[in-house]
């Protein structure tokens, strides 16, 4: 990714350059241990390109930052209507708790963090580089 934003209303409230574009959803049974071990496996992900082209790079190695969002609605199913149900979508205090805690062990080894505002609307913008996106569910 080559750089990423996040406003509320007209104020920037969060701006990258390279680096990562983390959209997190904490649902029901989530604890801590999977907040920190989430983390470090998206920390330590080697999917930057090195010389050769080849994906062998991690977000550290490349000098580039991290912009996590908290994302309920990916915590939503599709599975039956035409309406999403969030019934899986942990409750917002300890949600924000547990993405408290994903969001320092991102950052525990030095790697800049940058975060949008929890349970507000926000506009996410993205310039992504490929494009590369992947799906983690822990």
């Amino acid at each position: 990714m080559r750089r990423a934003s996040v406003s509320v209303g007209a104020e920037t409230v969060s701006e990258i350059g390279a680096g990562l574009l983390v959209l997190a959803a904490v649902e029901k049974g989530d604890d801590e241990q999977k907040m920190r071990d989430t983390a470090r496996k998206i920390r330590e992900l080697r999917i930057f390109s090195d010389v050769a082209g080849k994906m062998n790079h991690d977000v550290a190695e490349i000098g580039g930052s991290i912009l996590a969002v908290s994302q309920f609605t990916l915590a939503g199913s599709l599975a039956r209507g035409r309406r999403p149900s969030f019934d899986n979508a942990e409750e917002p205090e300890r949600a924000r708790a547990m993405f408290e805690t994903f969001v320092a062990e991102l950052g525990a080894t030095g790697i800049p963090v940058e975060t949008g505002r929890f349970r507000e609307t926000m506009i996410v913008s993205l310039e992504n580089d490929g494009p590369v996106t992947f799906v983690y569910e822990s």
